[in-house]
């Protein structure tokens, strides 16, 4: 079962993306979670702290994450590869490595992609 509080912070998320232009830090994500859900802002630190754990735990393991409409967190692996040092131009290789990768699901991309001004008000 998914905690309404969870769905409230999925909202916020959009809603910041969103409405915003500047880019929004850990401390004012904090904050409008705070204002919006009606908790303190330590219930909401705690609550921050324990989701993006666990999303990190998850993927660091080999899972993925999957926040329906939000979008899926996972890791990919790279191949090794031949690149070139850019000041010398000498090739160089690449070792393979794991990194993170997030995907952007189809609610998330639709709100962007069909947001306007008038939509912020």
């Amino acid at each position: 079962m998914i905690c309404p509080i969870f769905i409230s912070i999925i909202n916020i998320f959009y809603q910041i993306f969103l409405l915003r232009k500047k880019i929004v830090n850990r401390t004012e994500l904090i904050d409008i979670v705070a204002k919006k859900s009606g908790m303190t802002k330590r219930e909401t630190e705690l609550l921050v702290t324990i989701i993006f754990e666990t999303i990190v735990e998850t993927v660091a393991k080999g899972d993925r994450v999957t926040l329906v409409g939000f979008g899926s967190f996972e890791a990919r692996e790279r191949k090794a590869r031949y690149g070139r040092n850019p000041q010398t131009g000498e090739p160089l290789y690449i070792p393979s490595s794991r990194i993170p990768a997030f995907s952007v699901g189809n609610f998330f991309k639709n709100k962007v992609s069909n947001f306007t001004k008038n939509d912020s008000q």
